[in-house]
């Protein structure tokens, strides 16, 4: 099946318990599928693919589409002459030989720097440096993939207006529309991109964030998504707990797993057609986790790892050990 496009949380103390409590206990809710009914994740790759390449640049691309990656995750910011552009940081000191915010330069400015300057690979070097690689605009990314790849554009700069405008205008020339899906962790570009009939959005992080709290607290599943719809969210997560006193406050941390089968099937009760993305997942076992949870896709980091760990569990079985609360794969 093809990809079809349809951080600190705030929650109140006394549930602290109930969130480790839950989680062990949903881990074990999992119902075991035969191992020829698991469908495999499809693999997304993360900003192009950061682990293997530098980020959001047309290398990466190319290596996540010669490794076999299913779809692409892109992010998007606007050059100082209105161009989007791919990439993610607030400052270009922080991947780039420049300094500054995106919105300060033109795209021609910023595809002559060398956005690979701190990439260091597995064995510890930095093979850009003396081999510079710029940064992309989105209408090269789109020429770049193959017709139809489906595409997340993750929106990274404000005002949100400008910037949707001028996406929208890149995918209408490329006719890109119907394989591209627009995602922000800031409101404001689910309220702009609205307006636009053609466009295809998550869910806003908001809403998938406050479910999945309280689906893990034991709320009940009462609010889930009632469309066909992407939502997504990390697989494991650190959350920063609050209790308010009257002289103030007290805050512990939480590694809570945010996809358990209790939140799968809320999320799937209404609309078995809603769609999950899980972000983060960068191992075998959080992968081989996501396929025994059902999920649609998952965010990684390295295509080539990735799609070797997908390949291999499609000839070795996948078998969901409910009791062990753990995925393996029978030999």
């Amino acid at each position: 099946m093809h990809l079809r496009f349809l951080r600190k949380c705030h929650v109140c103390f006394v549930f602290a318990l109930t969130i480790f409590c839950l989680l062990a206990a949903c881990s074990s809710e999992l119902v075991t599928p035969s191992a020829n009914a698991i469908a495999l994740p499809q693999v997304v790759a993360h900003r192009g693919g950061a682990g293997d390449a530098p980020e959001n640049t047309l290398e990466a691309i190319r290596l996540a589409v010669a490794h076999g990656a299913d779809g692409m995750w892109l992010t998007v910011q606007l050059s100082k002459d209105g161009v989007p552009i791919l990439y993610r940081p607030a400052d270009l000191a922080s991947l780039t030989n420049a300094s500054g915010p995106v919105a300060h330069y033109t795209a021609a400015e910023l595809a002559r720097m060398n956005v690979g300057w701190n990439f260091k690979d597995e064995n510890g070097h930095y093979p850009y440096c003396d081999r510079p690689i710029g940064i992309p605009t989105l209408r090269d990314a789109l020429r770049t993939l193959p017709v139809g790849m489906p595409v997340v554009l993750d929106m990274k700069a404000l005002p949100a207006e400008p910037q949707a405008r001028a996406v929208a205008q890149v995918l209408s020339d490329e006719n890109a529309w119907p394989h591209v899906l627009i995602y922000s962790t800031e409101a404001a570009y689910q309220q702009v991109f609205s307006s636009y009939p053609q466009a295809q959005l998550f869910e806003s992080r908001d809403a998938t964030r406050s479910r999945l709290i309280k689906i893990l607290l034991n709320e009940d599943c009462k609010s889930v998504p009632f469309t066909s719809v992407w939502t997504g969210f990390e697989l494991h997560r650190k959350l920063a707990v609050t209790e308010n006193f009257t002289l103030g406050e007290g805050i512990s941390q939480v590694n809570a797993t945010m996809w358990t089968p209790a939140t799968v099937t809320c999320f799937r009760h209404q609309n078995t057609s809603v769609k999950i993305l899980a972000f983060s997942v960068n191992n075998a076992l959080d992968y081989r986790t996501a396929a025994c949870l059902g999920l649609d896709a998952v965010l990684s980091d390295s295509p080539r790892k990735m799609m070797a760990i997908k390949a291999e569990l499609s000839y070795k079985p996948l078998q969901c050990d409910a009791t062990a609360k753990k995925a393996t794969v029978m030999h």
